[in-house]
């Protein structure tokens, strides 16, 4: 039996859910947790449920005000999410490589412009990549979906104030249904991650079930059932259920703990309204602000692989800086008696200029603000994308053969491919080579033609479907296999023992299988980057001998990187360029 009560003015039971979706995206980041990440989804969906519970009321009473309503957001959001930036800069300034410096002022910028969802979906992309783990503003993707959603949803409901009754909530179903359909068709992953088309529906079904409840909630005997399901959802990875369905399932289970009277029940009183849970709740905002921050910077410059005291150490400190940014942040400036408006615009807007400002000076700049002699860089002479700009310098060998007299070289794949052509003209054989170079495999007719043409392919990483279906003549076909140097250089970078240029680091995880697999496929014409480097540890060199990074972020090669691989292969590239 189901029975509609009055909901409460204040729901500590709302606290508590904050705690299980703060504490589930900490423990994921953390490394555990396959779900975790769910509980942002979480976040979405009650900010949908109260923001849009609050404009519906006041404009039912007639008193809303856009102003307010974006002043209280920006009281709400903006000071400890620009102290959270300032801090980072600060930190990245003293720690971080020139690449990693010039990443975090872009995300600093974004993320002041609630725009961090966005570049990420145009450089990242892939959420998952280990390289945004070390990545101090990553997290703040989440805040770019959230205030785009308010920037402009204040803006809709005004176009229909007079009859909001009647058009709020089939305005709400449509563009639900639209951002729902848009979530279950066939667009790239990252879109669908980092853009709100993809996200409103979960903001908006929470404003849907507001406005459906006009402050009241359910009495039924299913609530601690859906407390626990929510739960489930945020820790287990459910095998039997698609991807695809995993996110709107813990949506609905959130939207039910939304709409129950948890205090009535026993038990849901105990999980969502104790004392610990409700506190969590109320510095949340805090807790996944600074988390990342701390774990990117402990794994940047601190240590590589956290262990349990490590675990221990940075809980305790995000715990106590949150509290204190909670007191001393985030409570004064949402409290209006205690920060003026006045105080607050010159405040906020002071310390935007100063973050942004030096974003852009660092952007400008390469990030370049000191000299660094291990990637052969120095203030007086940086370059924008200086190592990408190596890479891709290759691209000017996408043409026909034309020599009559040079060993015809075809190199073909992505930047691996590159980097190998790199090492080609890094070698000593160069001036006999004449290098293409192909990267479009869908361009089928071309890259058979030209190889054809060539006296040896090098391929990297080929399928060997893909090989056997051109017909290349497998005397004249070599496989590039793949390389890696770790997962960030900043925990070298930051060494300061005195076998500093004789670190050594494991392979991102998978690789080592990977060049298995290509071994195997190819045998003694596999050119094996990782056979040449690793140590019986499964170890691999970060610097060359001459004191340089291989990789500048640790999958490419430098020019140092390149030249010291020529050095490696030369007897092998005698062997096999010989005519």
């Amino acid at each position: 039996m189901m029975n509609y009560i009055p909901q409460r003015k204040y729901r500590d039971d709302i606290d508590g859910l904050r705690a299980l979706a703060v504490l589930s995206v900490i423990v994921f980041h953390l490394g555990y947790l396959p779900n975790g990440f769910l509980g942002v989804d979480v976040f979405f969906v009650i900010s949908g449920y109260l923001i849009t519970g609050i404009i519906y009321n006041e404009i039912k009473k007639n008193n809303f005000s856009i102003v307010n309503f974006y002043i209280r957001r920006i009281r709400r959001i903006i000071p400890l999410s620009i102290f959270i930036v300032l801090i980072s800069l600060i930190i990245g300034i003293f720690t971080m490589l020139p690449d990693d410096l010039e990443n975090l002022s872009q995300s600093a910028f974004a993320t002041n412009l609630f725009g961090n969802n966005i570049l990420q979906a145009i450089t990242t992309k892939n959420y998952w990549d280990v390289v945004n783990e070390y990545k101090p503003l990553m997290h703040t993707w989440s805040l770019g979906i959230e205030e785009q959603y308010y920037f402009f949803y204040p803006l809709l409901i005004l176009v229909i104030k007079k009859k909001i009754d009647k058009w709020l909530l089939p305005l709400l179903f449509f563009l639900t249904v639209i951002s729902l359909g848009l979530y279950f068709l066939p667009f790239r992953e990252h879109e669908k991650f980092y853009l709100i088309p993809f996200r409103f529906y979960e903001l908006s079904l929470g404003g849907i079930a507001a406005i459906w409840m006009q402050n009241k909630v359910i009495d039924h005997v299913f609530s601690t059932v859906l407390i626990f399901a929510l739960i489930a959802m945020l820790c287990f990875k459910f095998f039997l259920l698609p991807d695809s369905i995993v996110l709107p399932i813990t949506i609905v289970l959130t939207l039910g703990v939304l709409v129950s009277a948890n205090s009535k029940s026993k038990m849901g009183s105990f999980i969502l309204e104790n004392f610990l849970f409700v506190g969590i709740g109320k510095i949340s905002f805090s807790l996944y602000m600074w988390h990342q921050v701390l774990l990117a910077f402990t794994r940047y410059f601190w240590v590589q692989e956290l262990r349990a005291i490590h675990l221990v150490i940075l809980v305790i400190l995000t715990f106590a800086l949150s509290i204190l940014t909670y007191h001393l942040i985030e409570q004064p400036f949402r409290n209006k008696n205690t920060v003026s408006i006045r105080v607050l615009l010159i405040t906020v807007c002071s310390a935007f200029a100063v973050t942004s400002a030096a974003s852009f000076y660092i952007y400008f700049k390469s990030g370049v603000l000191k000299d660094v002699p291990e990637l052969g860089i120095s203030k007086s002479q940086a370059k924008r994308k200086f190592h990408t700009l190596y890479n891709r310098r290759i691209f000017e060998y996408d043409d026909n053969f034309t020599s009559k007299d040079k060993i015809k070289v075809l190199v073909v794949g992505d930047s691996f491919g590159r980097d190998w052509a790199n090492v080609l003209l890094e070698s000593k054989h160069k001036d006999k080579l004449e290098i293409s170079y192909f990267f479009k495999l869908e361009n089928y007719m071309e890259l058979k033609d030209r190889a054809q043409k060539a006296d040896i392919v090098f391929w990297s990483r080929p399928r060997l479907k893909s090989v056997q279906e051109l017909g290349i003549d497998k005397s004249k076909m070599w496989a590039v296999g793949t390389k890696n140097f770790g997962n960030s250089n900043g925990i070298f970078y930051n060494y300061k023992g005195d076998d500093y240029y004789m670190q050594r680091t494991q392979m991102e995880s998978g690789l080592w299988e990977e060049n298995e697999i290509l071994k195997q496929q190819w045998g003694n014409r596999l050119i094996d980057y990782i056979e040449k480097v690793t140590d019986d540890n499964k170890t691999v060199p970060v610097f060359t001998p001459l004191g340089k990074f291989i990789s500048q972020d640790c999958r490419h090669l430098t020019q140092s990187g390149a030249k010291y691989f020529a050095q490696l292969f030369k007897d092998d590239l005698a062997l096999i360029l010989k005519k």
